[in-house]
């Protein structure tokens, strides 16, 4: 009986039994749907988190390579403290009618230093050698074309003290060869206007929004108890260039004064002139020409709106009180002119240009007098005028790139036409 009842019990419990443990198995598999779900979640969630941060990094990436362009373009762009320049020229002159003077000379060659001290304080320096050789022996020179400290005062105005180029003309403050036409620079702005032209002293300039740009300074001046009557020296080819001291011991007992101005205020014109005044005695005991002074005036004109290159410039100096000067002279191979003038004009036009190369025919006259007049003197001293010279001069520069030019030209002399030549040039300047 009792074994009966067992097991009719245990056949009424399995029913439930299995119905307990289906729902125990879906609690469980819901359960492990459920913790599956959280993981996918989770997963995403990660996949999410890994793109972002790949993103991230690449985005860090890309920053820091923009960054190191931008120093080494920004290290680039920014000037160093000291810089170097130069320029220089070999020259080649065949006169027409006398092949026995025919020379090749290394005219000039010249290294400058500019030095920054700040932004706005420099230094420049230009250290000049003549005719590539210098000694006792020989025609070269080695000089200090310019020496000097500017300072910035305000936006478009600096002072500078120091050995500066005078702002005289077109050719004197730009004379470098790849800034002029023709194999040497033109008569006028050298025989009448001494360029390289430097003197010690103290100067200001300033230029203004309207085009306008002003210089004005005190200098030393010209010493005439420098002039050489017997010929020898330079005072007939340029009366100025004899007596004038570049700052080699300089006398200073008398000062001078100068003043340009210019007006650019169309793109490719230039407008300007200038003014240079001082005495020329240097306070010296017993010259005869104690209250001379040297007056040296000029106007010129330029417009380089592209191809088309026309200038021009006249330019006239004088010196006072000679006349006493002269007569204790007398009958010198070269007295002291009262005046000198001259001018010239030119015209260039670039005709071919392929790539970096470009040429340049042109065509310049000029006329200058170095003796144009004398102060009066007794009857049978007076000294004469000289003659007038003329000289064209034809040829073309072929430019290089920037720094480099290549120059041939004619000359004809009209006064002399055994001064004709041919003459050929390599020029660089950077």
């Amino acid at each position: 009986m009792n074994k009966t009842w067992i097991a009719l019990s245990l056949t009424a419990l399995l029913p439930a039994v299995a119905q307990a443990s289906e729902a125990e198995l879906l609690e469980k598999i819901n359960k492990l749907a459920a913790q599956v779900e959280s993981l996918r979640a989770e997963l995403a969630d990660t996949r999410k988190k890994a793109v972002a941060l790949e993103q991230s990094q690449q985005q860090v990436i890309q920053t820091q390579v923009e960054t190191q362009a931008v120093l080494a373009s920004a290290q680039q762009a920014k000037p160093s403290d000291t810089v170097i320049t130069g320029y220089g020229e070999i020259n080649f002159n065949r006169p027409i009618h006398d092949r026995s003077k025919t020379q090749a000379d290394v005219a000039r060659a010249v290294i400058g230093f500019q030095h920054r001290f700040d932004e706005k304080t420099k230094l420049v320096t230009e250290l000049e050698w003549e005719h590539a050789v210098v000694s006792s022996g020989d025609q070269g020179e080695t000089a200090v074309e310019q020496l000097y400290v500017e300072r910035e005062l305000t936006p478009g105005m600096q002072a500078k003290a120091g050995l500066f180029l005078i702002p005289s003309g077109l050719l004197n403050t730009n004379h470098e060869p790849t800034a002029y036409y023709g194999v040497e620079r033109n008569f006028v702005e050298t025989a009448i206007i001494p360029t390289t032209w430097r003197e010690v002293g103290v100067g200001l300039s300033n230029s203004f929004d309207n085009g306008i740009s002003t210089e004005v300074g005190i200098t030393t001046g010209f010493n005439l108890n420098k002039w050489d009557f017997s010929g020898a020296s330079d005072g007939k080819s340029s009366p100025l260039g004899s007596v004038h001291q570049e700052g080699q011991l300089a006398a200073a007992g008398d000062l001078a004064v100068y003043g340009a101005l210019n007006w650019r205020g169309v793109p490719g014109l230039q407008l300007g002139g200038s003014v240079f005044t001082g005495g020329a005695a240097q306070s010296q005991p017993g010259f005869a020409a104690s209250n001379a002074r040297v007056t040296l005036w000029e106007t010129h004109g330029r417009y380089n709106p592209g191809a088309l290159d026309v200038s021009a410039l006249f330019a006239r100096g004088t010196i006072s009180d000679t006349a006493a000067l002269n007569l204790a002279n007398a009958g010198s191979a070269t007295p002291v002119p009262s005046s000198f003038q001259g001018w010239y004009t030119q015209a260039a036009y670039q005709v071919w240009q392929s790539g970096d190369y470009r040429l340049s025919p042109f065509v310049r006259y000029e006329r200058f007098n170095t003796g144009r007049t004398f102060e009066a003197m007794p009857a049978g001293l007076a000294n004469l005028p000289d003659a007038e010279q003329k000289v064209t001069t034809v040829g073309a520069n072929f430019r290089i790139g920037e720094g480099v030019v290549l120059k041939a030209d004619y000359q004809r002399f009209a006064q002399n036409r055994n001064l004709d030549r041919f003459d050929l040039g390599v020029g660089y300047s950077f």
